[in-house]
């Protein structure tokens, strides 16, 4: 069964008072769930996910810890990724990676997901935040550089602009097959910072890599494709729809795409990223 006949059938998310839980779905087999339960101020299962923090990339400003101020499990079933302005004048935020990965199998639609919102701060006052749930290539793991591993951006958004972008990253930089660093993306406007889903579903299903897609949704609404006609290499595809990917979830301050933050932008809670599940599907 494709996806298009599915999209009605998943169960509805109960709300916050009660737990959280990943939707199933007809026709396809949950592969992996992760729904941050927990009481609240505790750390995230370090047998699925890894903190980052040593990294110092894109020119971001922020620094990544473990602390429960920048990462923590809500007590209401979610993860909340907040940034923080310390009295330095500087910032700290946090970022997780899943240990878990999975590979989008021949003959088969793979999903991936997760339901996520943005804290109730003005928007007009998020100058330099950006938050990200994505993707990245578990050959990065294996020594190989970035974007040659493969991208794909679930969802990302910048300076509290209601609009949220879908791109990939791949190839070479400078150009290449994805246009990098810029990326072959698509935008989809946000009427609010509340819950939405957030979806890609690679379509392996054509037995040929050309036909071959990835698709992104929000909520049920697509919103961006490609293919592998639309790369252009079966090589660059594969590093895309064929291999090997982990999810990663992140709030980055500063940065080549957003600038950098002001002396108004807010932090805290008003600034987060919270993310009620994530999870992985199979068609049968």
């Amino acid at each position: 069964m494709h996806l298009k006949q599915i999209l009605s059938t998943a169960l509805l998310l109960p709300t916050l008072s009660h737990a959280w839980q990943a939707p199933t779905y007809t026709g396809f087999r949950r592969l992996f769930a992760e729904e941050f339960h927990g009481p609240a101020g505790s750390p995230v299962d370090t047998d699925v996910w890894h903190y980052i923090t040593d990294l110092n990339v894109n020119n971001e400003l922020q620094k990544y810890t473990k602390s429960n101020r920048n990462l923590q499990i809500s007590g209401g079933g979610t993860v909340q990724i907040v940034p923080r302005r310390e009295p330095d004048g500087g910032w700290t935020s946090g970022r997780i990676e899943s240990e878990y990965h999975f590979t989008p199998r021949a003959g088969r639609e793979t999903i991936a997901e997760g339901y996520v919102r943005f804290g109730d701060g003005d928007p007009a006052r998020k100058q330099g935040l950006w938050p990200a749930f994505w993707l990245l290539g578990q050959a990065v793991r294996n020594g190989i550089d970035w974007p040659m591993a493969g991208e794909i951006d679930i969802l990302e958004t910048v300076n509290g602009i209601l609009t949220a972008h879908g791109t990939v990253h791949c190839d070479v930089v400078g150009g290449g097959a994805c246009n990098t660093p810029i990326g072959v993306g698509a935008s989809v406007p946000l009427a609010d910072q509340s819950w939405h889903r957030w979806r890609v579903v690679f379509d392996r299903t054509s037995g040929d890599w050309r036909s071959e897609t990835i698709t992104w949704f929000k909520d049920d609404q697509q919103f961006h494709q490609i293919s592998g006609e639309r790369i252009g290499s079966e090589r660059v595809w594969a590093t895309l729809g064929q291999s090997p990917l982990y999810f990663i979830m992140n709030v980055a301050v500063g940065g080549d795409w957003p600038g950098y933050p002001t002396d108004d932008t807010l932090d805290g809670y008003d600034s987060m990223m919270e993310v009620a599940y994530v999870a992985v599907y199979e068609s049968e």
